[in-house]
């Protein structure tokens, strides 16, 4: 849908109107990518990152943090086991932990790949050569979130980090052929309701194949602890508008949002989203895994966590998608 960015700045403002809002993107979801809710197994594999970003639970200087590693076994071996509860994608999710060399994450997705599964990668910020390799060894998919593009407030929140970067990884990842993740965050401090329109047009740009909304819920060991934060339904509403803007892609419900309200993934998925993102992580590590307080299922099993959220999907007369989840049915790629 065309929508100009006066429309769209009026559609996030507009709280009064939002459930006629949620409504249509619910219709546009159903129109463009069926009743299928696609699940992919989260693996969150490391909480050690270089990076220090004001608003992040695992930043380089928290110093109250456990940090913990899987092995390259221990990644390969959690992987496996969600395979074999029927996930078609596998999501391996880290700080950007340098100890996981271009050599070691090609060893672990060539073994996973043999699983039958596509593999999604978010890892952040790393070389093209990197990327390439990646992909050649059998990744398909690369999550890397935008955050913003604001750059001065990009700036701000990332410092050692620039908005350039970022964005020119985006852009590698694009030509090498990868399914593109990217995202922002709402509700950050000095962001604008204009400054969310830009990011959405950004996203279109772009071309992205999935994007994620994530309200922003201040963690009390980072700079921000003392910030508003985001709301749920500024975020349903952000959702909502890129559904609008992007009819065909995939649009997670984030565990975030479920973090600010009990039913809050029900919620997204009723207002235009069409991925859910179960936690396989196992142990002590998925509390470890904190990126913002309040986090959901950290106590639970792998299976609990499936198992749960496939009897919530039905609820509301959606379906369990048994495929890979691909952006317009696209298919994993075979390793070079």
């Amino acid at each position: 849908m065309m929508l100009e960015r006066d429309e769209i700045i009026r559609l996030l403002a507009d709280e009064q109107n939002q459930q006629d809002l949620f409504k249509k993107a619910d219709a546009v979801r159903k129109q463009y990518v069926g009743d299928e809710v696609h699940l992919r197994g989260l693996i969150e594999f490391s909480n050690i990152c270089r990076n220090n970003c004001l608003y992040c639970g695992i930043r380089r200087d928290n110093p109250l943090l456990k940090r913990y590693r899987m092995s390259e076994e221990e990644l390969i071996d959690t992987a496996r086991k969600a395979s074999e509860m029927g996930f078609k994608t596998i999501v391996m999710q880290s700080g950007e932990d340098m100890w996981f060399t271009r050599d070691r994450m090609c060893r672990i997705v060539e073994a996973i790949k043999k699983f039958d599964v596509a593999i999604t990668l978010s890892v952040g910020e790393r070389s093209y050569d990197d990327y390439k390799a990646w992909f050649d060894a059998g990744a398909d998919r690369y999550l890397i979130r935008i955050e913003t593009t604001d750059k001065n407030l990009y700036h701000h929140l990332d410092p050692g980090m620039t908005w350039q970067n970022r964005h020119e990884c985006i852009l590698a990842l694009k030509e090498i052929g990868y399914e593109l993740g990217s995202g922002i965050m709402v509700g950050l401090p000095q962001q604008s309701i204009a400054s969310i329109a830009d990011d959405l047009l950004y996203l279109k740009q772009v071309g992205v194949d999935m994007s994620g909304i994530g309200p922003f819920i201040p963690h009390p060991q980072t700079p921000l602890k003392d910030e508003a934060g985001g709301t749920l339904n500024l975020a349903r509403r952000t959702m909502a508008v890129m559904r609008l803007l992007l009819p065909d892609i995939n649009i997670p419900a984030t565990t975030a949002m479920e973090s600010l309200h009990p039913q809050g993934r029900i919620l997204a998925l009723q207002s235009g989203a069409n991925v859910v993102m179960p936690n396989v992580t196992e142990g002590e590590y998925r509390r470890l895994y904190e990126l913002y307080p309040g986090k959901i299922c950290v106590d639970d099993t792998p299976l609990h966590c499936k198992t749960c959220i496939g009897a919530k999907i039905m609820s509301i007369g959606r379906k369990v998608g048994m495929g890979y989840g691909g952006h317009a049915g696209r298919l994993p790629h075979k390793p070079k």
